[in-house]
């Protein structure tokens, strides 16, 4: 097939004595995403979508938070190692789409910041990346301030 469409979605407690990594770009804020990694949410959502284009598994899968190799890990070395994956089966990317769900911080000033950082990784325009975020409007434990998820889409295409 010429043309692929993968969704993911990911989700991460937060907590205080962690740092917040959101799309590559570490956010000032007084709590961070727990996880074994970085517990970045969007790079993992981005993971997870250009793996299910491809019908590839997940991100659990291919670095389980059972291997020691992948504790602490920067997601932007996970996104590297997807995005060279799907290049393997002949595939780039076309575009991405993301929404963000977080109370707080506001991510606003950082959205140019991370869409440089992805788009570096899988070799696309920051033009073709979206970062979008929305809060809960206080509803939830995204709302109370106890976790963010974060949603992508991605279209990919063989080279």
């Amino acid at each position: 097939m010429a043309y692929r469409i993968g969704s993911g979605v990911d989700f991460h407690q937060l907590a205080e004595g962690r740092d917040l990594w959101i799309g590559g770009v570490k956010i000032p804020h007084t709590k961070g995403a727990l996880g074994h990694s970085d517990a970045d949410v969007l790079l993992h959502a981005v993971c997870d979508a250009m793996l299910g284009a491809l019908a590839l598994g997940d991100i659990g899968f291919h670095f389980p938070d059972t291997d020691k190799a992948y504790k602490n890990i920067d997601s932007k070395i996970l996104l590297k190692k997807c995005f060279d994956l799907i290049d393997s089966k002949g595939y780039k990317v076309i575009n991405i789409d993301s929404t963000l769900c977080l109370q707080a911080p506001k991510i606003k000033p950082y959205i140019s910041q991370i869409q440089q950082v992805i788009a570096e990784i899988v070799n696309i325009s920051v033009d073709d990346i979206s970062v979008k975020a929305t809060t809960t409007e206080h509803l939830g434990f995204i709302g109370r301030e106890e976790g963010l998820k974060a949603y992508a889409t991605v279209l990919l295409s063989l080279k």
